[in-house]
């Protein structure tokens, strides 16, 4: 590739933080050792570890989910079908099938990235955390996040139709991390909104897809992600005992904000004007169709319950509590566990193997 056509593909933004050395190299935070003890244990090889023999026929996988489901191809988006005079009110059978093998793509393109800024965010907290237990951990989350692009890209790359560009909501929020100056809104953004997000949208699409090679690649991935959010309630836990007011309101404004732009990219904005609707029609429409709530409730599912953890819901005023129960997911604030063993669902042995 000539460096023209290498310059072609790359997106730059000025970042300015400071980079920590600690020389305390004692360890002692429990919970951060156990699990960076795990993750050390837990590594796998995308190369080695998936069959990337096993064929795939993403037609034929959308029309078998929808056996195994009971629910049509193309949901939540379908739902704008049942609206008179919608702009896919006409749409057949073969179509949705094909916006259902897309919206997948969409999909999968969105969490390629992700995972991208994730590797960029946690190769950040390697360099800006102050305890060396913290450093431990995040360089194995580096790790964990480039195999994730690999696994990812390589996914779409051999068995999927196309790949779609990144969302401008999720970029957003991406850019405003990797310039934030303050580390801790890194943590909160990335480990519990973005990974919270992320683990809730691979549980959905672990328990639907009928590729056993997706299956499995979503559940090695889950076991990795599920790490990276206790990573994040247990560094958070710390250091949010001590803020001031001021500060503590700080960060439920950025949680807040973080949420709606991962609601707002759950409309896969990049996906409806390549079947030729307009994304003035999907804010329109989609938005207020009981689906489309219901599905966006549950990707919330692992985030408002860490916010609580932490004490973002109820400080103060409980101005955060306000937020999301006007985004219809307070519901979900007791569905806590323990953070250390949101890695024990989705872990894998090594045995396993």
């Amino acid at each position: 590739m000539s460096t023209l056509a290498y310059e072609e593909h790359l997106d730059e933004i000025r970042v300015e933080f400071d980079a920590l050395y600690t020389w305390d190299y004692d360890r002692s935070r429990d919970g951060l050792n156990r699990l960076y003890e795990k993750a050390k244990r837990a590594q796998w090889n995308v190369s080695d570890d998936l069959d990337w023999s096993t064929p795939v026929d993403p037609w034929r996988l959308v029309a078998l989910q929808a056996e195994a489901t009971g629910v049509p191809p193309g949901f939540p988006g379908r739902a704008l079908a049942e609206i008179p005079g919608s702009p896919v009110a006409d749409w057949d059978e073969d179509r949705w099938i094909d916006f259902a093998v897309h919206s997948q793509c969409a999909s999968l393109s969105q969490f390629l990235h992700g995972e991208q800024g994730a590797l960029m965010c946690a190769s950040r907290l390697v360099e800006s955390v102050p305890w060396i237990d913290a450093k431990y951990y995040a360089s194995t989350q580096v790790v964990d996040e480039a195999r994730h692009v690999e696994a990812f890209h390589r996914y779409l790359d051999e068995k999927m139709p196309t790949t779609y560009p990144i969302n401008e909501n999720l970029k957003t929020l991406l850019d405003q991390l990797l310039q934030d100056s303050q580390w801790d809104l890194v943590y909160l953004g990335m480990q519990v909104v973005v990974e919270g997000l992320a683990l809730a949208a691979f549980g959905m699409m672990m328990g639907t897809t009928q590729d056993p090679l997706l299956k499995q690649m979503i559940r090695y991935i889950m076991a990795d992600e599920a790490r990276h959010v206790a990573f994040g309630i247990l560094s958070l836990q710390e250091i949010y005992d001590d803020l001031s007011s001021a500060d503590f309101r700080e960060r439920q404004e950025f949680a807040y904000e973080a949420c709606d732009l991962m609601r707002r990219r759950s409309l896969n904005a990049e996906l409806w004007p390549s079947f030729g609707v307009s994304n003035d029609d999907i804010m329109a429409l989609l938005p207020p169709t009981r689906t489309q709530q219901r599905f966006q409730h549950l990707i919330f599912s692992k985030i408002v319950p860490n916010c609580k953890k932490l004490g973002l819901l109820d400080h103060r005023d409980g101005w955060l509590r306000e937020r999301f129960t006007e985004m219809g997911i307070i519901q979900y604030e007791d569905s806590s566990i323990e953070a250390e063993e949101l890695t024990i669902d989705s872990a894998i042995e090594p045995g396993e193997r």
